[in-house]
């Protein structure tokens, strides 16, 4: 029998919720990488059901605590429930994630619906070895057109694991179009973002309606998911990304729903907040969505001042009464240290702001309680009122 023991500090974090245990607390291991282990704690007390990783410092991810067969009826179940919990919460839209890993108890396997298009993710060992079995399952439950792999995330080298993209059930479908909130997107779910698109921002989007006006700026833009919405209910909007390939899409969105009011340009959005503020120019609002600037509690420091910074210089663009929306999707740079820091831009902006809205993950991407890691999308929308 495939079997892990770990000490008292693994037990106790997986029993006040958690479900990872690192390989500091590993004590034993009977088993191969990629194989479904019951975890012991010292006195050989059952601890529950993990996948092993012989190469992840992210040695356990428990999916189960109670005694049950964990055969395939066990994950088709697990799916089931996963896929029910969507029903009804993303109305408006026909893209949304169906499994989201941990929070739904199938660690380290993403699964995200572009219509009837479904793309998979499996970024451990554990999940890549049931790789075949999740398909099936999927195909069973869903009937979809097509199931993908989207299997070229950097997580995986710590597992191991090569990078691969490609048709697991179906065929290639290229090139499709997602609708969120009235507005359409072109995706191309083996290029592109993460599964082909930023999912996790889609009721983010859409908030911005109600708080956006006058002249925008969209900054870090991607496929103009914001500056999208923000052409909805401002005059104009200026729309940033140092990608080509991601203002070439934008452009293209931009046209599949008939907006004339942006303006989609490549630049680095440092200098350009910079020189935007040596000519004095000014925004009645202003989003910023960039990547993760923190990949490690090691890079913490440097990508404190990367977000000081940029939200500096947006504050001292804003006019007054002016709205910033600004995002981190950094786990390492927590809600609580956001604030901090853009109480520290604010001052040095010499900007008197309010905090009108804190905002997380849509309601298909759960945080799982117990699991703060879980918890890695924020959202502020703030005021400039002096």
């Amino acid at each position: 029998m495939n079997t892990a023991v770990v000490n008292k500090k693994g037990a106790r974090r997986v029993r006040g919720g958690h479900l990872w245990i690192y390989r500091s607390d590993v004590v034993e291991v009977e088993a191969e990488g990629g194989a479904t282990v019951t975890v012991l704690d010292e006195a050989h007390n059952f601890v529950g059901y993990a996948f092993y990783s012989d190469s992840s410092e992210i040695t356990l991810r428990i999916f189960s605590t109670r005694k049950e067969e964990t055969d395939r009826d066990f994950w088709q179940r697990r799916i089931r429930e996963a896929i029910a919990r969507r029903d009804g919460i993303a109305p408006g839209s026909d893209s949304y994630r169906l499994v989201n890993s941990e929070s739904d108890l199938v660690p380290s396997l993403i699964v995200d619906a572009y219509g009837d298009v479904l793309v998979m993710q499996t970024l451990s060992q554990g999940t890549e070895t049931l790789k075949a079995t999740f398909a099936d399952i999927l195909s069973e439950e869903l009937s979809p057109r097509a199931i993908l792999e989207r299997n070229d995330a950097r997580v995986r080298e710590r597992e191991n694991l090569p990078p691969i993209s490609g048709v697991l059930r179906g065929e290639d479908p290229g090139e499709i179009s997602m609708e969120h909130d009235g507005l359409r997107f072109v995706v191309s779910p083996l290029g592109g973002q993460k599964t082909g698109s930023f999912l996790d921002q889609r009721e983010n989007h859409a908030m911005v309606r109600r708080y956006a006006h006058g002249r925008a700026l969209d900054c870090f833009t991607f496929n103009g998911g914001f500056a999208l919405n923000l052409a909805k209910v401002c005059d104009n909007v200026l729309a940033l990304d140092i990608s080509t390939d991601a203002i070439a899409t934008a452009e293209i969105n931009a046209r599949l729903n008939a907006v004339g009011n942006v303006v989609f340009k490549e630049a680095n959005v440092f200098d350009a907040l910079r020189e935007m503020e040596a000519a004095r120019e000014s925004f009645d609002t202003i989003v910023l969505d960039p990547p993760a600037f923190v990949k490690s509690k090691a890079a913490l420091r440097s990508a404190v001042r990367g977000y000081k910074e940029i939200n500096l210089r947006a504050l001292k663009l804003l006019s007054k009464n002016g709205i910033l929306v600004t995002c981190s999707c950094s786990y390492h740079f927590n809600e609580a240290l956001f604030l901090e820091t853009i109480e520290e831009a604010a001052r040095d902006a010499k900007r008197r702001v309010q905090l009108l809205e804190k905002r997380g993950q849509p309601i298909d991407h759960p945080v799982l309680v117990g699991m703060p890691e879980s918890h890695y999308l924020k959202c502020l929308v703030l005021r400039v009122i002096d």
